[in-house]
Parts: C-alpha cells; structure tokens; sequence
C-alpha cells in the first residue's frame, strides 16, 4: 500500500479534528476535550517554538558563515527587504480592491447601519478631532455589543493599551528594539526574533571577518547544531496529524464549548465580512503566488510549489503562527522546492518577523468593512493611508496568533475611525487569522524563491519528484 503523503495525513488530522469537536459538543464531551485532547495540541506548538529560535540562530549564521563575499549578503539582504516589501504593498492592494467591489459592509441592513453612523457620529463629536479611546464597543446594530466574556474584554483593552503606549514612543523606536539589550532575554521570547536575527547576522558577518583556522571548529559545531535542530523538526513532524487533530479539536471547543450554535451564529452574523478575506487569501495563495513562481522562476512550476509547501500551509492554519511554522517553512522550502540552506536560512526567518502579507490584506479589508457597516465613506486619499499604514505596520509585528489584531488598530486610528470597532470582528479574528497565516507563510516562500532564482541558487532535484 502507497504511504500516505504527511501533507494528507494533515488534512485527515484537521478535518478529524473539527468533526470531533463538533461532536464532542453535541454529546457533551467538551469537558473531556479540554482536558485530555487539547494539551497535545498546545504541546505541539510549545514544541515547534522551542525549536523556532535556535534554528533561526544557527542557520542564519551557517548560512552568513559560509559566505565567502560579503557583498553578496550585502545583496540578498536588498533584495529580500525590496520583494517582501513589494508582496506586502500587492497584499492590501488586493484587499482594496475586493472590499470595494464586494462591499460586505453594504449586505447588511440598511437601519443597522443607519444606527451605527449616528453612534460614529456621537464617537467624533466626544473625541473633538482627538483621537481618545472611550472604550465603548459597538455591534453591527448601532447597540452596545454584547458581552464576550471578561478575558475577551481584557484581551481588547490590552491591545489598545499596547498601541497606545507605541504611539508615544519615538519614531525610531523600530530600530532601536531591534537591538537586544540581553541577547538570553531574546532568545527567550518568540515575540523578541528580530533581536534574535540581527544578533545571528552580527555574529556571522564577524565570523566571516576572521581568519577560517580560527573560526574553523566554531563553523563546525555551528553547523552540527543546525542540523540537530533540522532533524528534530523531521522526528516532531511524523506525529503532526495527531497533533494538529488534537489542536483544532481544542481551539473549536473552545469557541463552541457545549453549544455548537454558537459558532454557526457568529459566522452568519459576519458572513460576507469572512467570504471577502478568505476569497482574498485564496486569490494570494493559490492563484497569485503560485503564477509568479511559476512565471519567474524555471524548475518550479504551479504543482511542484504547492505540492511542495502544502505541509507548512496545513501547519499555518492549525498554529495560526508563523514563528512556530518557520521551523516546517524552511524544511519545505528547502526541501520540496530546491532553494539552497544558505538563501532559505537568512530570507525565511526575516519574512516571518517582517512580511505578514496575509494580515496586511485583512486589515485592509476589515477597515474598510467597519467603515461601510458605520456608512463612513473613506477618500482614495484615506485608503492609500491604509496601504501605507498597513505595509509600515507589518514591520516587525509578532508572528504569533491575533498578532493583526495590534496591526488593526494602529490601521483603524490611521484613517480616524474608532479602534475598539475590533469587538466587532474579534468573535471570528482566530478563524480568519488561521487562514491569513497561510498566507503570510506562503508569502514568505515565494519571496525566499525568487530570490534563490536571482542567486543561481535552485536545486532541480528535490523530494516532490523522488
């Protein structure tokens, strides 16, 4: 009998997964899910990220290490910040474009969104032009939203309070975190990888600036630890459709608890808000990246690629979190589409820290649709603002679950409408941020191709044709 591929293996895991769910819901096994089934799920990413930030470390500076001309980090650095840049522009372009034309906003009725301007109307007139958090949250019927529990309330106010405090710091404050105080502090937060990035470069370029009998059995040693760190990603991933059905079956259970309705009903309430995004990350996914790759690059083609990045597309929907997938990522791409060890470790870990092409598109079309529910017309001028504030934002945001959330508000006070909008659209956020990590690592795969391509550094020979 032909083995089955891991990639099926994931999917039967995830459909598994939610099926069981649903049941256990109905037959009022919820209690019994939480405490027995979804601890592996949380173990499983616990897991990935312990791997994440040394594998980061240590394949970065055997890929800088073995680097002979400087000038071409030099050059791969450029191109990689140009294209993730780029692919993050074309993201929220998409999302502008599909919000506009579909207009989600607009599918609801008429006096709810008559309701919802007088209620905006009454926010500019208590702010005064001044942008002032008042903490009042609004439903899609101009009333007082509903309660969604204290730690969902708790949840908004500490992400309002982590933009505000953002807002006051200084212009440059993006770079001066780049640089670690304590590189162990770093190494110890998932949240901290761009601190971890910089310190691999550093480390490596100074490697490369020595003499090689000197730095000869440290290149060695570094070099062992990436590939331990390489294998135990092989050894976890055997188990992952065990692991993924238990983590889908927690995080469903979580959202329906013992009444499965509940999910149902917060899907139909913003329906055609969801159709929008999930349309728009298909169209990047499946449609746009895949032909860029397919157009650009020769030895990959339309199949090969999402053949080949199939396993860490399944793992991004059920983590909902770049930096536990980037493990996966790189072994994909490195793998399955041929891009060299030396191009896949210094691209992909950056494109999880700074290219969150998927987020960008939701938020682009989640403003646009809480403007349309509250009948707020926005100018070419406030949604190029959008663009804009969407690309700067994705800039170094945590690749970690609900991380858009923080982006969303930064977006959402850009263009003067009132940040706690997000209780509008929270209920289905970890959803829609399933499916907008996919696209953020996909992204990230492309980018890190093109590149290979640009180097010479493509492999013919990889796995999906053994």
């Amino acid at each position: 009998m032909r083995k089955i591929p891991l990639h099926v293996q994931i999917v039967i895991g995830l459909v598994l997964g939610v099926a069981w769910a649903i049941l256990s819901a109905y037959l009022d096994f919820s209690e019994f899910t939480s405490d027995w089934i979804a601890p592996f799920g949380i173990i499983f990413i616990r897991l990935l990220k312990l791997i994440a930030v040394p594998l980061v470390l240590f394949s970065i500076i055997q890929g800088i290490s073995g680097l002979t001309d400087i000038k071409k980090l030099g050059r791969i650095g450029a191109k990689t910040l140009l294209a993730y840049l780029a692919t993050t522009v074309l993201a929220v372009t998409l999302g502008l474009l599909l919000v506009n034309t579909i207009k989600p906003g607009s599918q609801m009725d008429e006096q709810q969104r008559i309701d919802n301007r007088v209620e905006y109307e009454k926010w500019v007139a208590r702010t005064d032009g001044v942008e002032i958090l008042d903490g009042q949250r609004f439903h899609v019927d101009g009333n007082a939203a509903p309660e969604f529990g204290d730690n969902t309330e708790a949840e908004i106010d500490e992400k309002i309070k982590q933009v505000e405090e953002q807002r006051d710091s200084s212009p440059l404050q993006f770079l001066v975190d780049i640089v670690p105080f304590n590189i162990f502090v770093s190494f110890s937060d998932n949240k901290l990888m761009l601190q971890v990035i910089f310190f691999a470069i550093f480390f490596g370029v100074t490697m490369v600036s020595l003499p090689q009998e000197k730095v000869k059995p440290l290149n060695n040693m570094i070099n062992g630890l990436a590939e331990v760190f390489l294998q135990m990603v092989h050894i976890i991933m055997k188990a992952a459709p065990i692991f993924v059905f238990c983590l889908l079956a927690g995080q469903i259970n979580k959202m329906a608890g013992d009444n499965p309705a509940k999910v149902f009903e917060i899907f139909q309430t913003l329906a055609w808000y969801i159709v929008t995004v999930v349309l728009g990350l298909g169209v990047l996914i499946f449609v746009i990246y895949p032909s860029v790759v397919h157009a650009l690059i020769k030895g990959i083609n339309f199949k090969k690629f999402v053949r080949g990045m199939a396993p860490a597309q399944f793992l991004a929907f059920s983590s909902s979190s770049s930096a536990a997938t980037l493990p996966v990522t790189m072994d994909c791409v490195n793998q399955n589409l041929g891009v060299s060890k030396e191009v896949t470790s210094f691209v992909l870990p950056i494109g999880a820290t700074v290219n969150m092409d998927g987020t960008s598109l939701y938020q682009a079309i989640a403003v646009v649709f809480l403007a349309q529910i509250h009948m707020v017309d926005l100018s070419i001028g406030q949604q190029l603002m959008i663009v804009l504030t969407a690309t700067l934002a994705s800039i170094g945001s945590a690749a970690v679950p609900s991380a858009g959330l923080i982006m969303l508000i930064i977006v959402l006070q850009s263009v003067g409408l009132n940040p706690a909008w997000i209780a509008i659209i929270f209920p289905v956020d970890r959803l829609l941020d399933m499916c907008r990590t996919v696209a953020n690592v996909t992204g990230d795969a492309t980018v890190a191709s093109i590149i290979a391509s640009t180097e010479n550094e493509i492999s013919q020979r990889t796995n999906t044709e053994q």
